[in-house]
């Protein structure tokens, strides 16, 4: 308790020293709350301009409210320019760690001096991130890498702010009626889950090894090589990629980077990750992503820094992909019958009424390029929405809808005249003709076939064993019904599995066709 009320009080002394309370009060156009604040911190002499101030107490404050600022430097529709200019600088110019610090670290994570392991090791970190820094070095066979050294001490800050947030949201789930329905204990959970997932670098690289490997065929997105030999839960050194900072809108241009098509692949790349894996980067602020320059891969996206990605279960994409169609075609009753058969409203809902609610939220932004839509104006008015039908929070689409505001704010900086509907449409429409039509089926069948060709002549035995356990000596009437039941069962096993076996054997010989045709 004393330690989460230390935690508070340096918070608080931090938001006083900076002037915080100035630009938020300065937000609410609270005149004479202003002055009363002034008059009582009168010693006070605040010289320095807000957007530097605000940047310099997230730093101060530690790796929580560095990512929180990450977030918001994004939004330069919802932040003045010269907040969101600033917040960039937290995106990969955190102050760095010594480098006698960083050798130590690597010495103690891979047993030996970086000197001894690396050609060449730059002290000097090349960037420097909140939860840690890189730097770049050169294997002793010529490659040249990046090695990423955790931050020391991150796991007592991290676990004492998200104390904090724990108590905080505990408290708003008493005070505030709506606060059940938004689960912000959940939300914390999950919220503590991926930044302790962050602290674990090995994580880290076996992310971006899966991101790599789903992306191997690809000409949209690179991922760097990671070089396990090389990897602890401290350490990790990867392929270094060579490229310019996506948020370096001047650069690309000059380089020849076509703006629109870089931001059409962008939204291809989210829909990929989301519908077709079900595995994405959660992270996707500018200071994570280059575009390549390299004549052999110019154009493609480079993504970095894999600490945090989120994942789909399948009812998570059929929900998320039959929303999102039917929100694209304005299929608005659609979207509210998917809201209520998912349970993420209650079932009392009426459908008409709920329906006419997207309707007032959506169309006014359909046919709009992404520069004359406020997507905080429609999350607002979604969330207005949400409470008034009781529309339950997932937890475990947070990171989703991060992401999602993230690609948002990259397309709007890359190509501001981007039709995001028209773009993303016929992706959707693609992958739900995979997944739902012959196709889907063709392909369900065909990895399942060698499992129907093991179970299917064990039914029979299994079914008996079922109905024996369940006769109890002395009850023959029940005995007789279950005898009744097991001779129809039989008839229609028989002709279920006359028929399964026979799409089973089909797919078989599809499979063994497919694999001896590739060999020929």
């Amino acid at each position: 308790m004393i330690l989460k009320f230390l935690r508070l009080l340096k918070i608080f002394t931090v938001a006083t020293r900076y002037g915080l309370d100035q630009i938020a009060i300065s937000q609410l156009q609270a005149p004479r709350t202003a002055r009363l604040v002034n008059a009582m911190l009168f010693w006070r002499r605040i010289t320095t301009p807000r957007a530097v101030r605000l940047r310099q107490a997230l730093e101060e404050l530690g790796p929580i409210f560095v990512k929180f600022g990450q977030v918001l430097s994004t939004r330069r529709d919802l932040m003045p320019p010269d907040i969101a200019d600033e917040l960039a600088l937290l995106q990969d110019r955190v102050p760095p760690f010594s480098s006698e610090i960083a050798i130590a670290q690597i010495t103690r994570a891979l047993g030996a001096h970086p000197d001894e392991l690396f050609a060449r090791f730059e002290r000097t970190p090349v960037a420097s991130a909140s939860i840690a820094q890189v730097h770049f070095a050169t294997l002793k066979d010529g490659r040249e890498v990046a090695v990423k050294v955790l931050r020391p001490g991150m796991r007592k800050s991290i676990d004492e702010d998200l104390a904090l947030m724990r108590v905080a949201a505990g408290l708003l789930e008493k005070v505030w009626a709506d606060a059940r329905r938004l689960k912000p204990r959940e939300v914390v959970a999950e919220f503590d889950k991926y930044l302790h997932d962050e602290l674990d670098l090995m994580r880290e690289a076996a992310n971006a090894s899966q991101l790599r490997r789903n992306f191997a065929d690809s000409d949209l997105l690179l991922v760097p090589e990671m070089f396990w030999d090389y990897c602890s839960s401290s350490v990790i050194v990867m392929e270094r990629m060579n490229g310019i900072p996506i948020s370096q809108i001047d650069r690309l241009a000059a380089a020849g980077v076509d703006l629109k098509k870089l931001s059409s692949d962008g939204v291809e790349i989210f829909f990929t990750q989301v519908f077709r894996d079900g595995f994405f980067h959660a992270d996707m602020h500018p200071g994570n992503i280059l575009v390549s320059v390299d004549p052999t891969t110019f154009g493609r996206y480079i993504a970095l820094d894999f600490g945090i990605v989120g994942t789909l279960n399948d009812y998570d994409k059929d929900y998320l992909s039959q929303n999102f169609l039917a929100f694209f075609r304005r299929d608005y009753k659609r979207v509210a019958e998917a809201h209520i058969e998912s349970g993420w409203a209650p079932r009392d809902t009426r459908v008409d009424e709920l329906e006419s609610a997207v309707r007032a939220t959506c169309e006014p932004i359909f046919d709009r390029p992404l520069k004359d839509i406020s997507f905080g104006q429609v999350l607002l008015r979604l969330f207005q929405t949400s409470r008034r039908f009781n529309v339950e929070v997932q937890p475990q689409l947070v990171l989703l809808q991060k992401t999602m505001l993230n690609i948002e704010g990259l397309g709007r900086q890359l190509d501001p005249d981007l039709d995001l509907w028209k773009t993303a449409k016929p992706y959707l429409e693609r992958w739900m003709a995979e997944q739902v039509g012959w196709r889907g089926m063709v392909e369900r069948l065909r990895a399942e076939a060698p499992r129907y060709a093991h179970i299917f002549p064990q039914l029979p035995r299994l079914m008996h064993q079922v109905l024996e356990h369940q006769a109890r000596p002395g009850d023959d009437e029940l005995l007789g019904k279950l005898v009744s039941e097991q001779r129809r069962t039989n008839r229609l096993l028989v002709f279920v599995a006359c028929v399964t076996s026979a799409l089973a054997v089909g797919m078989v010989a599809l499979h063994l066709y497919t694999h001896f045709h590739a060999l020929a």
